[in-house]
């Protein structure tokens, strides 16, 4: 017999079936012959009417509806724009029933969001295969969404922890370039602090609100980080001069806004992902200029100067005065704000300067332990992050730019190879290759700590000039510890790690830092050792020219068996010509 809507509450919650059901017609003959053909498959319920129907869902959801189309009072199109218009019944899914059926009907069933017909009088066993497709449609569809949910979820996990990895090589890299600054630390964490309290108090005072809002004001912050990375490319004895520089000296210090603009950009070439790059770009090039004409690189005066670099140009100069300079001692707060408070209209924008001044005590009392922002967004891949390390250590010297880029394309091409290999095979294999490609670049970060006059030196090193050159290896692993120690997912630098850590160990024992032998050298290692060498061969170095191709690889073919792994020495023979066209 048909069970009605003052039956439901008796019917067990736990009874075992494929699923629920629910007929709506207002023909008791049709709702029986239904009840006979699926009561014994499904928790099948009936109604009368559409009116009735809504009376059952509210106390039960079904799987599926079967709904009549002619009824009185309410028809079937009119129950199920009203069970769609509905959030908790609008994904239960309907199948018409109907005598009558022309093509300008079923259409409109469809377009309302039914998804199927059955044609009265219907057979037992046409309902129940139709029902039964719909019911493991409905059931596949749910197990679908269930995973989606579970695989965003999954993403949204690994995104948060690429973007604190990334993060934290950018500030990592931004450390570096204080390090080499002779700056006391925590420059770059007290602008950024500075940056989000002065944008705070923009807004709240409606200054420059419109242009603030179009802002992604994370992405903002973040990329404050960069503003001085061009301070890489400027020599150490004018860097870290104790006393006042000459007009030749400041002349090239003053270029670093455009060697960091010039760095920045040679990342944006290389990535889709480039609205991050775009900021920090603009901070760069800017915070150097002044609101009267007079700053520098490009005497932009005005609101010539885009917003970020004027933003910035206050808070770096804040902390400039109240820190200690190679050139001075810091100045007290109070002493700093005059000095901010004279550059009024003339160094600073005024309206960014009146507000920073009639808030000034909020600086002086800010908290420049301030934790690292983890809530920070961007779209940008942490292979951006690598590539700006390689490109700034690329940077020192000016000799070897665009190394990191084809020791990357390089290495690709033996590890293609290594999956034909027997031997390498199943160890290449279980390596996520675009991680290691894109790790591959920072295995010469250390080499950020190497002083100019060594690092350019025209004439062979002295025995103590090469030991602080073989420094780089442990100054590089200390690099990767401080970054793996900051994130939670400091494990996707393994790959880092053995390069940078073994890249000059020899297969004979005899190289640096442990004297590693033969297969103890980890592999990742003993390939960058010949893809890095063939590019020193074959670039330009101060003290000497570049070596022919044909050349480097004899150098390397007999360097087998003592500098290099000879099987990997074979491959690499192999695909020399492909080395060659890079």
């Amino acid at each position: 017999m048909p069970i009605y809507c003052n039956e439901v509450i008796k019917m067990s919650a736990a009874e075992e079936k494929h699923g629920t059901v629910i007929m709506v017609d207002d023909d008791i003959t049709n709702l029986k012959v239904a009840a006979n053909a699926l009561a014994d498959t499904y928790n099948f319920f009936t109604a009368p009417s559409g009116a009735k129907l809504f009376e059952i869902i509210r106390k039960i959801t079904p799987d599926l509806i079967l709904l009549d189309v002619e009824m009185p009072d309410m028809d079937g199109y009119e129950v199920i724009k009203l069970l769609k218009s509905d959030e908790k019944t609008a994904n239960i899914p309907v199948i018409f029933l109907t005598a009558k059926i022309s093509p300008e009907h079923e259409a409109k069933g469809l377009d309302l969001g039914a998804v199927d017909y059955i044609f009265k009088p219907f057979s037992r066993e046409l309902l129940i295969r139709r029902i039964d497709l719909h019911m493991l449609l409905e059931t596949q569809k749910k197990e679908l969404m269930k995973h989606s949910r579970v695989l965003e979820t999954e993403i949204d996990r690994k995104t948060r922890a690429v973007f604190e990895l990334q993060n934290t090589i950018l500030k990592t890299v931004a450390e570096l370039v204080e390090r080499r600054d002779s700056v006391t630390g925590g420059h770059i964490e007290r602008t950024q602090y500075y940056l989000r309290l002065l944008v705070g108090l923009l807004i709240e005072n409606g200054v420059y609100r419109e242009n603030l809002s179009e802002w992604d004001m994370n992405l903002f912050i973040m990329s404050s980080q960069l503003h001085d990375v061009g301070k890489i490319s400027i020599k150490d004895d004018i860097l870290m001069k104790p006393g006042k520089l000459t007009i030749d000296e400041f002349s090239e210090m003053k270029k670093h806004t455009l060697f960091g603009a010039e760095i920045i950009r040679s990342i944006e070439e290389s990535t889709t992902e480039n609205e991050f790059l775009k900021y920090a770009e603009t901070m760069a090039v800017s915070h150097h200029e002044k609101w009267n004409g007079t700053g520098y690189p490009y005497s932009l005066k005005g609101e010539e100067i885009p917003l970020m670099g004027r933003l910035m140009a206050i808070v770096d100069v804040y902390d400039a005065l109240t820190n200690e300079r190679p050139y001075k001692n810091p100045f007290s707060h109070d002493e700093a704000i005059e000095i901010v408070k004279e550059g009024l209209g003339s160094h600073f924008d005024p309206l960014i300067c009146e507000v920073f001044l009639r808030n000034a005590d909020a600086f002086k009392n800010a908290k420049t332990d301030h934790p690292w922002d983890r809530k920070l967004q961007s779209m940008l891949e942490i292979s951006s992050a690598l590539k700006l390390v390689a490109n700034i250590v690329d940077t020192r010297g000016g000799f070897n730019r665009g190394r990191a880029e084809r020791n990357r394309r390089r290495l690709e091409i033996l590890l293609d190879a290594l999956m034909e290999h027997a031997r390498f095979k199943d160890e290449v294999s279980k390596w996520d290759k675009d991680l290691l490609l894109i790790s591959a670049q920072l295995h010469d970060v250390g080499k950020i700590a190497v002083t100019d006059q060594i690092l350019n030196k025209k004439d062979k090193l002295t025995k103590e000039e090469f030991e602080e050159v073989k420094n780089h290896v442990e100054f590089g692993m200390d690099v990767i510890r401080q970054i793996a120690g900051k994130v939670d997912n400091g494990g996707m630098l393994h790959h880092a790690e053995a390069m940078v850590g073994s890249h000059h160990e020899k297969w004979d024992g005899t190289g640096y830092p442990n004297g590693l032998k033969g297969e103890e050298i980890p592999l990742q290692g003993r390939l960058m050792a010949i893809v890095d060498v063939y590019d020193a061969l074959t670039t330009i170095r101060p003290h000497r020219d570049m070596i022919p191709y044909n050349e480097a690889a004899g150098i390397i073919k007999n360097c087998a068996g003592t500098h290099f792994d000879p099987e990997l020495v074979e491959i690499f023979l192999e695909y020399e010509k492909e080395f060659e066209n890079v």
